[in-house]
């Protein structure tokens, strides 16, 4: 994989393709490959990039970007570092304007990047996710699997990725269980727990939602129940232009689980775009 240097890490990415940029944004606690069939399928008509995020496949952790105030403070990666990293992936390879697809954590990813960088996106694709600040529960929650990762390490990574496997992947979607416990056991442990620190002070989006004015696509597994149907329809209703596909028989990774369902709703958004794509 080649390898972008920037100040603080070395975003690692595969670019394969050309034509107008498909970038694609994995989730918690994945890779790249987690889009591994919508880069071989899109590859052929756009130029697809999609990187490992900081903390995770075989990008480092690196130094944080803002070390202000930091003290004596657990590490945490918040999603606006993530989304700088993109920024800093695009600036290196001279692209100006993206299609940004970003499933779970790497949707909110998405909705941060429209928020600080509303210019660089003409199109917007949100799948299993939701656009809500973290609750009370939901951070301590977060911050205590970090503390759990940390002390436990890889043990506790798999542990955890034997414990939400079937929610992950729907128990019925055996094709794909593999390479999703694969990409979870490999997570780095300190990467994972700076993120989910990060995760729980996000901000509410719900607003940013309603701001963006070209056509967006939300998509969400039936049986999703980390993010179920209701999350979906919410961010549907709350975009100006935007198309809503679930897809049957399958749960937070449709794109792996029925990943053909998954790319005619990708083709035909992609399609839709004011600009021809």
């Amino acid at each position: 994989m080649p390898v972008i240097q920037t100040p603080t890490t070395g975003i690692h990415y595969e670019d394969r393709g050309t034509g107008p940029v498909l970038l694609l944004v994995h989730g918690h606690p994945f890779d790249h490959t987690m889009w591994q069939p919508q880069i071989d399928r899109f590859s052929r008509t756009h130029r697809v990039i999609a990187p490992d995020l900081r903390g995770y496949g075989r990008t480092p952790l690196g130094t944080p970007r803002d070390t202000t105030g930091a003290g004596g403070r657990p590490r945490a990666t918040g999603l606006g570092d993530f989304a700088e990293d993109l920024v800093d992936l695009l600036d290196a390879l001279d692209v100006r304007d993206c299609v940004l697809a970003g499933l779970s954590m790497g949707g909110q990813i998405a909705m941060e990047f429209r928020r600080r960088h509303p210019g660089r996106l003409r199109g917007l694709v949100l799948a299993d996710t939701f656009p809500a600040a973290e609750t009370e529960e939901g951070r301590a929650a977060r911050n205590a699997m970090a503390d759990r990762f940390l002390a436990g390490g890889a043990d506790a990574v798999r542990e955890y990725a034997d414990e939400v496997l079937d929610r992950m992947v729907a128990p019925y979607n055996t094709h794909a269980a593999p390479h999703v416990h694969r990409m979870m056991c490999a997570t780095d442990p300190a990467g994972a727990a700076a993120a989910l620190r990060g995760r729980a002070e996000r901000p509410d989006y719900r607003q940013t939602l309603t701001t963006v004015p070209f056509p967006a696509l939300v998509v969400v597994g039936r049986d999703d129940t980390y993010t179920p149907v209701a999350d979906a329809e919410e961010m549907h209703a709350l975009l100006p232009h935007s198309t809503l596909a679930v897809v049957e028989r399958a749960a937070h990774l449709p794109n792996l689980e029925r990943p053909e369902e998954f790319d005619a709703a990708l083709a035909s958004y992609l399609r839709s775009l004011v600009r021809p794509i």
